[in-house]
Formats: structure tokens, sequence, C-alpha cells
């Protein structure tokens, strides 16, 4: 670089000179202190027959041809005393050329290395003209602007640890000259500056190009602020919710504590302390290790620490130091749990410093270094100034997880659908405002929606009783045949007449299973088994040598829990259990759908079967836009679902442990009505008496037979559609056409009356044949019911 304008584009000139410091020296010489003023006319006397450093000049050759006088100059500015303590520079604003440093900053950029280019941090280019029209407002003008920003330097040491220097500018020794090319300013150009800081072209406009000059030079006293750094950086890290989230966080986190210690090979970790059980567990983010743990989930502190250092940890709150790890192995004798686990993972030296709230403990952060004596109790007390910062951050995200851990307990186990959170929060809300006021009478407002269009539909497990019963008999049925083997053993060995009363008693309950199987008849079975069975055959498991097989033999063929044989029964439990999953996944799914066509209120219920409720009208969406064209979507919407599950059970059917058939049904009523939340239920029900009526239909309309005949309405392979008006007829007649050319149902429909339930009568429904598919491709092949049992079973 021959002259300092090169290649820079600023409002101003750029001319080094010395004449504010020289002026400054003319006042000194004129000082009653003999020394002072001797120095001063010393300095001006190198300085005069050299009028180009007062003039200024851009040329930097001139630095050099200049040397000895600006050394002189510059001499009491940059002390030979302290030059190698102070970090200092002399340079330009706006500009990275440096013309005088004391040692100490030499020595910085000596040690980053030769490909190290310094450069300003925080301090975007793309502003720079505009901070120098900035300046130009603020030293020629004389407007009051507060245009200062930290500014730093960032420069690796000798070890490659990137420490962080603060620079702190003094203009004293500057000057801002008008050239002709310079617009005049008013206090109207000020003001609109003021508000257009980002526009370039109006900075451009009131200051063009070097239409001023920088006349001077500005000393920049420089700090090293790493320390001071790192706790800022360790504080924001640990404030940001988003940081402590993100994939780079313990990096980053790890690279500030390296930065803090001044060290490259220094690890970070942490656990978790449950002061329930005084265990130590890893923290849930698989990033973040514990060097403490392992690889273990958890351990027991007592069996983790020594007793000095559990101590230290857990009573005492105190940071618990290990400066070499080698030595202290050798003088515990590898006794010291934490000591043999750090040398076993190569560490050298440790810090542990309890996370603590007073007395409670929340964790353990762990620092370690693969280096001996680096850490150390000394070093130790660096971490006095950030502790606060972690023990805050902590209990941040333990109120995090206690929020989160209610917020899914509400999402899976309460029942408040989003759709109707917003109420909800009104009242809580609202609960607060008067608890807050004191009121007396604060209650939480009752969660009430009025005028809404209930939709219901189930699909049920067709003869669930049934089958229960049956798997139920033959369960005790094998069990009471294990018991008749094992005790006609024994009374061949030891023939008593209690055996032979036992074996009349398994008879007996045989025939009954059998023939006149009751709701008692299971338990009456269940406690001849655990009251008379179970204690004889644990007694002649101890004393009868020759039953001990048969005896080993019956206990190990029945639930330890139960005390009985599961095995039929747990094969109809596993299959309900299949059938609810996977009916309850597509729902839900099909349900996230149906919100984005209009919101609604959705809930299910998982029974022998899966049940499903939906409430939906202008005061669930609290926003003026309901139209019946809406209602009319969710229940053509329902029918498609419901086919939808049924066609996927039957084509996992053959998957289920044992054979079973569904039934699906969904309840119209054409009237709107009102809900309620009810609190000791956690769920919503009809309000009003009227109402009431709905919800005896959804109870009992399922076990309801067609009028005149024992026959059900809701039949496997076809869906049922239950109502009671003739607009209600009407309309999901359209909707079975609809579907019937899209071969969701089948042509085969019919109408029927059925029979009177308690005080509701007039009930009809729709029943017409469900289309299933056993092939997911384009040219799907549908059969009826009968028709896929056929094909299944072919």
């Amino acid at each position: 670089m021959k002259d300092l304008n090169d290649n820079i584009t600023l409002p101003f000139l750029l001319k080094i000179s010395f004449n504010k410091l020289l002026e400054h020296y003319e006042e000194l010489a004129e000082s009653k202190d003999y020394h002072i003023a001797e120095n001063a006319k010393r300095v001006l006397r190198k300085q005069q027959p050299y009028p180009i450093l007062r003039e200024g000049f851009t040329d930097v050759s001139l630095l050099k041809t200049h040397q000895k006088e600006v050394r002189v100059i510059l001499q009491e500015s940059f002390s030979e005393v302290l030059t190698n303590n102070e970090i200092k520079t002399a340079s330009l604003p706006m500009h990275n050329f440096i013309f005088n440093a004391s040692n100490r900053f030499k020595k910085i950029v000596e040690d980053a290395g030769d490909d190290f280019k310094l450069n300003v941090k925080n301090n975007p280019e793309n502003d720079n003209y505009i901070l120098a029209c900035v300046i130009i407002l603020k030293i020629y003008y004389h407007y009051e602007i507060n245009f200062k920003r930290p500014l730093y330097y960032e420069i690796p040491d000798r070890n490659g640890v990137l420490r962080i220097y603060k620079i702190l500018y003094n203009a004293d020794f500057a000057e801002i000259l008008k050239t002709d090319s310079a617009p005049p300013l008013t206090q109207t150009d000020f003001d609109e500056l003021l508000d257009n800081f980002d526009d370039i072209s109006l900075w451009k406009e009131k200051f063009p190009i070097q239409s001023y000059i920088f006349k001077g030079f500005v000393i920049s006293n420089i700090f090293d602020v790493t320390e001071d750094q790192s706790i800022s950086n360790i504080k924001s890290t640990l404030i940001g919710a988003n940081k402590r989230r993100s994939n780079s966080f313990m990096g980053d986190f790890q690279s500030i504590f390296r930065l803090l210690f001044n060290m490259n090979n220094l690890n970070v970790g942490f656990s978790i302390y449950n002061k329930e059980d005084g265990f130590l567990t890893q923290v849930y983010d698989s990033s973040v290790s514990s060097y403490l743990l392992k690889s273990n989930k958890k351990v027991d502190c007592e069996t983790i620490f020594c007793h000095h250092s559990f101590n230290a940890l857990l009573k005492d709150k105190t940071y618990y130091s290990i400066s070499d790890v080698d030595a202290a192995y050798e003088k515990s004798e590898g006794k010291a749990p934490q000591i043999s686990s750090l040398k076993s993972q190569g560490i050298k030296s440790a810090i542990f410093a309890p996370i603590a709230d007073g007395e409670e403990l929340l964790g353990v952060l762990e620092l370690v270094s693969p280096e001996p004596k680096v850490l150390n109790s000394i070093s130790a007390n660096k971490l006095i100034d950030v502790m606060p910062f972690i023990l805050s951050a902590v209990k941040r995200s333990k109120l995090d997880e206690e929020n989160l851990i209610q917020a899914i307990i509400q999402r899976e186990c309460t029942g408040i659908h989003p759709s109707v959170q917003w109420k909800f929060e009104e009242a809580a809300r609202q609960f607060i405002i008067d608890g807050y006021a004191k009121k007396e009478n604060a209650v939480f407002k009752t969660i009430r929606f009025k005028q809404v269009y209930p939709l219901y539909g189930q699909i049920d497990v067709k003869g669930s009783s049934g089958a229960r019963n049956l798997a139920t008999q033959k369960d005790l049925s094998l069990q009471l045949t294990l018991v008749k083997n094992v005790i006609e053993k024994a009374n061949a060995v030891e023939s008593l007449p209690i055996y032979k009363q036992l074996l009349f008693q398994v008879k007996g309950y045989k025939k009954q299973l059998k023939s006149n199987f009751k709701v008692d008849t299971e338990q009456e079975v269940t406690d001849f088994f655990n009251n008379d069975i179970a204690p004889l055959f644990r007694f002649q498991l101890k004393n009868n040598e020759s039953l001990k097989d048969d005896v080993a033999d019956y206990f190990s063929k029945i639930d330890y829990g139960l005390g009985l044989i599961y095995y039929y029964r747990k094969s109809y439990d596993d299959t309900v259990m299949l059938i609810n999953k996977n009916m309850s996944s597509i729902i839900d799914k099909k349900q996230v759908e149906a919100q984005k066509m209009y919101p609604h209120y959705f809930e299910r219920f998982k029974t022998d079967g899966v049940e499903h409720n939906m409430y939906i009208g202008e005061s669930i969406t609290k926003t003026d836009s309901f139209n019946e064209i809406y209602l009319k979507n969710l229940r053509l919407w329902q029918l498609q679902v419901m086919c939808e599950m049924e066609n996927a059970f039957y084509n996992k059917k053959h998957k289920y442990p044992i054979a079973l058939d569904v039934a699906s049904m969904v309840l119209v009523f054409n009237q709107p009505l009102s809900i309620r939340f009810r609190a000791d239920e956690r769920q919503f029900d009809v309000d009003g008496t009227y109402n009431a009526r709905y919800e005896v239909v959804k109870k009992r309309v399922d076990k309801a037979n067609i009028k005149g005949t024992d026959i059900r309405a809701t039949q496997k392979g076809k869906l049922t559609i239950v109502y009671s008006t003739k607009d209600v007829e009407h309309e999901y007649l359209e909707y079975i056409k609809f579907l019937q050319s899209k071969t969701i149902l089948d042509t085969e429909l019919e109408i029927v009356e059925l029979e009177d339930l308690q005080g509701v009568t007039g009930l009809k429904a729709i029943r017409v044949n469900i289309l299933y598919s056993t092939t997911t491709a384009n040219d799907k092949i549908f059969y009826t019911y009968d028709d896929l049992m056929k094909e299944i079973s072919a």
C-alpha cells in the first residue's frame, strides 16, 4: 500500500498528522514544571524542520522517512517503561493500518502466526461509510450522538486458544476538516439522518466521498477481556433456550470454558442429582457426557464417590478437585472410585463443582483434562463468577422439564383438545386475575360450549363378551386339567380322602364351565385355585420329592402375578389391544387433516373397540365463521374414515392372535346441543336434561335390535347409520350415493326401524355394505364382507 486511501471509500480523506498532539506539546512547553516544559520543547524542535508532520500526509512511505521524528513525537504516548505491559496501537479509523504499537501488542500478533490477519470484530464493513459520517457529525458538527459500540480483536495465542481483546479508541489527536465539495447540513438534514441509518444513498448524498478530511490519528488502548467475555458468553448461551436445544450447544459451551481456563485440552460434562434415590443420572441430551458416570445411565452417589469427595460435593456443596489423578490413584491404592474411574478414561486432572440451590443439590459440573495439574483447587476459583448462571440455567431447565411433563400428562391423560384450549386458558387467566384481586368468590369458570353439533361413531369388536368368556373357559378348563393330573398322582402316592374330595370339586367345576358358565363362575374357580390348590402344591413342592417335578411344571405354566393360566385370555386381550392401537392410529392421523378443514372438538376412547366424539359449532371456533357446510363436510369425512378403519382391520385380521370381527356405527343427532367440561371426570358431557337424550342413545344404541326381531342393528361387514328424522335420512342417502360412486360402499342398502330404548322412540338405521380391498394398487379389487371372507379362506 503506497497511499492510505488506496481501495478505501469513505466520506473523508485520511491523513496522518500529529498536529493536535504537537499543539498539546506547545501548551506543555509553557508549563512551570521545568522538566515537562523542556521535554515538550525537545519534541517540538525535533518536528520543526518537517512541517509535513503537522500538515498531514497520505503517503505511508513518509512514516519510514521520518521514523525517528515520529518515535520522539509518540514517545510519551507509548512509554518505554510500559511497552511490555500495555497493549496499545496508533492507527487510523475505518482502516487496519497500524503505524506504531507497544511491544506487548507486537508479541501477541507474532504469537498468532504468520498467516494471521488482524481484523476488528463486531464492526460490519458495510457500515464503515455511515459510521465515518457519524464521526464527522460528532467531531465537526458537535452533534450529540451516542454511536459507540464495543469493538474487539480475536487473536489466538501460541497454544491456539482464541483470546478476546477489547479496543478503546482515543480520538483526542484527530480533527475533521470540511472541503468545498461538502454540502451544507441543516438541522432538518440531521433529523432525517437520525431515522435512516440503513439508507446508504442518503448518507452519501449528505456526505459525498472524500468531501471531508480526517487529519490526525487515533490511539487504541486494548485490554484482554477473554475471561469477562467467556463469562458473558456462558450467560448468553445458557439463557438462550434455542441455543441450549441446538446440536452445537455442547461444543460451543466447551469452547467457552476452554477460553475461560485458557486451555485447549479441557472437556466439560454434567450429571444430574436425583435426591429421591441419591443417584447421579445422565442428562437427557445425548450430546452431553458425564465423566463420573461414563456409560452408565445412573449410579448411586455412595458407590461413585469416596467419603471425602461425597462430603465435599453432596453435603458441604463445595468444589472438589484432583490436580494429579495418577498420584491420587497411587495414594488411595485404587480404592477411591471416582479417581479409578477418571484414571480408566485417561483423565489426569479434574474439577467437580456442585450445582446447588441453597441446600438442594441439583447436579454436578465436571471439568476434566488429559494434562496433570492444569485443573486444581486454585483454578477452580474461576468458576465462582459463572456458577450462578449455570445454576439459573439448570433451574430453568428443571422448570421447563416439569412444564413439559405437565403438558404431556395434560395431552395424554386429561383430554383437553387443542380446539378448546383457548377456553381453558381464558378461564385460567380470569381465575388468576380474580385471585390477585383477592375476590372471596374466585372460582374456576365452568367451561361450556353452546349450540354445537355432535357426531359419534364407533368400531366395535363384534361378540367381544362371548369371545372373552370362551377364552376364560379354555384357560380355567386347562388349569383344572393340570390340577387334576397332579392330585391324581398325589393320591396314588398317598391315598387321602381330601384328594378325592378335591378331584370331585375339579370334576364339578369342569362341568360347570361347559354347561353353566355364569358371571360368578370365574371368581369361584379362581378362589379354588388360590385358596385350596396353591397352598397345597407349595407344601408338596417342599416336602414331597416324588411330586416336585409335577408341581414345578404346574407353577411354570401359570402367570405369576395372577396365579392363573393366562394363555387364551392373553391372546384375546392382545388382539383387542392391537385392534384398538391400529384403529386409534388411523383416526388420530385423519383427525389432524380434518382439523385443517375446520376446527372442531375431538376425543376418542378405547373400549372393546374405538369410540369417538366430535362437536362442531361457532362457540368452539371462537370466530364468526361457522356454516352448516362444515358440519356436512365432517359427516362425510366421518363415513369415509369409518370405512377406511374397517378396511385396515380386515387387511390385518390374519396377523392378530385370534380371529375377531368388528362392526361400525355412526349416530346422527341433528339438533345442536350444549356441552360442559366435568372437572371430576376430566371430560366433556352434554349439558341439560333435554340434551341427555343424546347420551342415552349413545350408550344403548349399539345393543339395540331391529324392531320385531332379535337381530342387532350393528352387523359385521355393514356400516350402520342411526338417526331419527327424515331430513337426516335424505342427507345421508346422498353421502352414500357419493361413496358408492367411489367404490367405498356397496349398492346393497336397507333402512330399518329399531326397537324402542328407555325414553327414546322412533329411531331408524341405514345399513349399507362396506367394500373391502385386499390390495393397494390402482387396480383394486373390491369385495363385500362375505366375498372377502371367501377370498381369505380360499
